[in-house]
């Protein structure tokens, strides 16, 4: 049993890092967003005409608004300041997975959160559906090791509460 308890705790610990790391990753990529689509656009031909249409029109969005207003671009450094700060929050669940399962349910509802503020939000601010379904799929995307990671968390649990776990370590039942 122990060292069942020992490889869970692995796989969970696996899956928060990748976790964390997606997030970082995703977040990194707000800082160069300009950079980013410029470097793109080399690849447009590849890609259907109304997603290198879009990509052209977000580009030189972009590119104006940085050169008029460069100041607005301090609103994608919070963005990618919040995805760290998020990251961090996985903190918890790594050193102690069972006592913060509250931030995978956490994390699970903002991955649900996300469809309402794509389908709301997306058309009043002229974003083609397509994309909107692109920023939904991040949602769903966030579910799946979340929800895997939350099993075994919960599978973690059942074996720590096991009374033979708990005679042959000497654990203690933990109040809820």
């Amino acid at each position: 049993m122990q060292e069942n308890i020992r490889k869970l705790r692995q796989q969970i610990r696996a899956w928060i890092l990748f976790m964390m790391l997606a997030i970082i990753l995703s977040g990194i990529t707000a800082f160069p967003v300009e950079t980013e689509l410029a470097g793109m656009q080399g690849y447009y031909q590849h890609l259907p005409s109304f997603v290198a249409d879009w990509l052209g029109r977000v580009y030189t969005g972009i590119h104006d608004t940085n050169d008029r207003y460069p100041f607005l671009a301090y609103g994608y450094d919070w963005l990618a300041f919040a995805h760290l700060v998020i990251a961090m929050a996985f903190i918890g669940p790594l050193r102690d997975p069972i006592k913060n399962i509250w931030i995978i349910d956490w994390s699970m509802l903002c991955c649900l959160a996300v469809f309402p503020l794509a389908f709301i939000a997306g058309p009043i601010r002229g974003i083609p559906f397509f994309h909107q379904l692109v920023d939904c799929s991040f949602g769903i995307l966030g579910l799946i090791p979340l929800s895997i990671v939350r099993q075994k968390i919960k599978r973690l649990q059942q074996l720590q509460l096991n009374p033979t776990y708990l005679r042959t370590t000497g654990a203690k039942k933990e109040e809820e």
